[in-house]
């Protein structure tokens, strides 16, 4: 089935609503999960790590006014219960059983629909034979309020956005909830992310428990991961918490980057009041930041090997050697696609990261340039004049995944 036919069939089955329902040799049902690590978040006052029985608690300033508190938008964040309690979608080809390997999707920033990825996902169930979990990230997907996509508050929010800041650029109906949230609290970034980091252990922890009736509890795993889900995926393989990780293969679409190596500012993305406190935060001033948040601090200085990963992919310039020989260690697991026109994450970043300084490590690297009009944001886009050039540049991407995601099982 073409590329078109694919995408507009699989989303009519996804919105169907169903338990599962089948299309074109593929079975797409679901399975529910409540997040275990939410107590971390901002708003709840007080926070116990269980490694190392330790209470701490939020600094003051957690509590300050951010926002209108009472809006759509500025919700708490621990109290996002879309974010706690939420579905995960599965893609099987028709007719397995219990799934004894899958591939985790990992998909971009500000999301909130699966609609692009589900002929991926069933590309990748077709080129391994295998299922596939599209894993949301924190507040992202169904994991996000509805109102953060209702179209007309989110407009009329992007317009006052704009009258608040006149040299504002890329303030959209699309990025303005998560533009506003990031803004105001910049650590969010860091929080959604550990979040979803312990969300995907304890998911997988559950699996081995049987606690996912599709899913073998002797299972195997890989991860396919576009744009920031890169940023998650290296930083669980990296970690590698109890091995579980260790036989992992990990494939970056248009991903792979440091944080400081993006360009997020776009009207799908962040706009660039936005991306300037992000970039503040986390690279210019993370160092004074962490001296005033015991939390943070806690997590990124202290034992907690996630947490010193996390950083290493913040800055290209800090903890280099650290990063590198991280990936030199697991440089036969990993594979990178890039696309030449993509101006969020450039080929060169990508390989600035992944093959090191000095080029040094063994990670490939392949850069394709679609004859199809595209963008990072949007690499196979619904462009009916040139459809018979994007279902070839698809399959061929895919088919490359798949030989990758299969090789050495």
């Amino acid at each position: 089935m073409d590329y078109f036919n694919s995408y507009h069939g699989l989303q009519e089955a996804l919105l169907a609503g169903r338990p599962e329902v089948e299309f074109d040799g593929m079975v797409i049902s679901r399975t529910e999960f409540s997040s275990m690590s939410h107590g971390l978040l901002p708003g709840n006052q007080h926070y116990h790590c269980k490694k190392h029985d330790k209470d701490i608690s939020y600094p003051v300033s957690y509590y300050n006014d951010i926002g209108v508190l009472h809006d759509d938008i500025h919700i708490t964040d621990a109290f996002v219960k879309e974010n706690r309690h939420f579905t995960i979608h599965l893609m099987r080809p028709a007719g397995s059983g219990k799934a004894k390997n899958f591939t985790l999707l990992f998909h971009g920033f500000n999301e909130k629909n699966w609609s692009k990825y589900l002929p991926w996902a069933r590309a990748i169930c077709l080129h391994t034979n295998s299922m596939v979990v599209m894993y949301p990230i924190a507040f992202h997907m169904q994991r996000g309020p509805s109102q953060w996509s209702e179209k007309r508050k989110m407009f009329a929010s992007s317009e006052a956005r704009k009258q608040r800041f006149p040299n504002i650029i890329h303030s959209t109906l699309t990025n303005v909830a998560i533009s506003m949230r990031l803004h105001s609290m910049p650590q969010r970034f860091i929080w959604s992310g550990l979040q979803t980091y312990y969300d995907v252990i304890q998911f997988i922890e559950e699996c081995r428990e049987g606690k996912h009736e599709q899913i073998d509890p002797g299972f195997s795993f890989n991860i396919f991961a576009y744009s920031i889900g890169g940023l998650l995926a290296e930083i669980l393989k990296l970690t590698n918490y109890k091995d579980y990780f260790g036989r992992t293969k990990v494939c970056l679409f248009c991903s792979g980057a440091v944080f400081n190596r993006l360009s997020p500012v776009s009207k799908y993305i962040l706009d660039s009041e936005a991306n300037v406190a992000l970039y503040s935060y986390l690279v210019e001033h993370f160092d004074s930041f962490l001296k005033k948040d015991p939390l943070l601090k806690h997590f990124i200085e202290g034992d907690h090997p996630e947490g010193r990963t996390f950083r290493a992919m913040l800055d290209y310039a800090k903890m280099r050697d650290f990063r590198e020989g991280l990936f030199r260690r697991y440089a036969k697991d990993f594979y990178a696609i890039s696309l030449k026109k993509d101006t969020v994450i450039s080929s060169f970043e990508i390989i600035n990261t992944l093959q090191g300084a000095f080029r040094d490590i063994p990670v490939p690297v392949e850069e394709f340039d679609f004859e199809h009009k595209y963008t990072h944001e949007n690499p196979f886009p619904l462009n009916v004049s040139e459809a018979g050039l994007i279902d070839r540049n698809f399959e061929m991407i895919f088919e490359k995944v798949g030989k990758f995601l299969l090789s050495g099982s």
